[in-house]
């Protein structure tokens, strides 16, 4: 079992994005997290991926404890998790070969990867990468000369060059049209699916979440609505999930 969270909160100044989330994760699912903007979907994905310490409760990653690892423990337990951001932490002046080999950073030593700086290793791997996303034209163009879109794709080319067993994936389809929306979708649960590993992906094309996900979950205010099978969810459902209405927003005292 990759994950477990038991009554996860994480605080941010005085506020709770998350708050008393509980979820049990099995290897190999493959789950949307749907929920209005400032849900905590982000939020959940960075403390999944061992990036964010809950405040309140426990989160517990392939049978350990993150947060009781110590720094070098933790850092070789990340190597696990794949977090790809929206928008990617692409260095504007590097080229793209680079910036997707930068998935394999995890498995190489130091040597390798300074070496990869100043002549990429192995770019055959990172153009088959790009190919899935209809990007290899682009192999050696500078990241600050990409489309929004591109530099989505680009982030995402590099996840395939990781040997995660966890992908979590914010927001992939933002900047992409319906076409390479399918496409881009199609190639994650394509990878998570021949590798085994679990795909967690937050979407707010809520039509694309049902139709191509079995596993649903619901997020509002930062607390967990509804977690259930796609078939299960209902247009009331999301209905109430996107309503104007604020949700009653978790007390300090009560989480305390």
């Amino acid at each position: 079992m990759p994950l477990l969270l038991q009554g996860v909160s994480v605080q941010h100044g005085q506020a709770f994005a998350l708050s008393d989330v509980s979820l049990t994760i099995e290897q190999g699912q493959q789950i949307a997290l749907i929920g209005p903007s400032g849900a905590g979907k982000t939020t959940l994905l960075h403390t999944m991926a061992c990036a964010l310490r809950p405040g309140l409760g426990e989160l517990t990653a392939f049978g350990l404890l993150p947060w009781s690892l110590s720094h070098a423990q933790r850092h070789k337990l990340r190597a696990r998790f794949f977090l790809a951001p929206q928008t990617p932490p692409l260095p504007p002046r590097q080229r793209v070969v680079t910036a997707v080999l930068a998935g394999c950073l995890p498995q190489w030593s130091l040597t390798r990867a300074l070496l990869s700086l100043f002549r990429p290793v192995e770019p055959d791997l990172a153009w088959e990468a790009l190919s899935r996303f209809n990007l290899q034209d682009k192999l050696y163009a500078r990241v600050d000369r990409l489309s929004g879109g591109e530099r989505q794709r680009c982030g995402l080319a590099r996840l395939l060059m990781s040997k995660a067993l966890v992908f979590l994936v914010d927001e992939p389809l933002s900047a992409l049209d319906p076409v390479l929306s399918l496409q881009t979708l199609s190639v994650l649960q394509q990878e998570a699916h021949e590798r085994g590993a679990t795909l967690i992906c937050s979407l707010h094309q809520v039509e694309l979440a049902r139709c191509h996900f079995p596993r649903l979950i619901g997020l509002r205010c930062g607390q967990l609505v509804f977690d259930a099978r796609s078939s299960e969810v209902t247009d009331q459902m999301i209905a109430d999930l996107y309503r104007h209405e604020p949700a009653p927003a978790a007390s300090l005292e009560v989480l305390r």
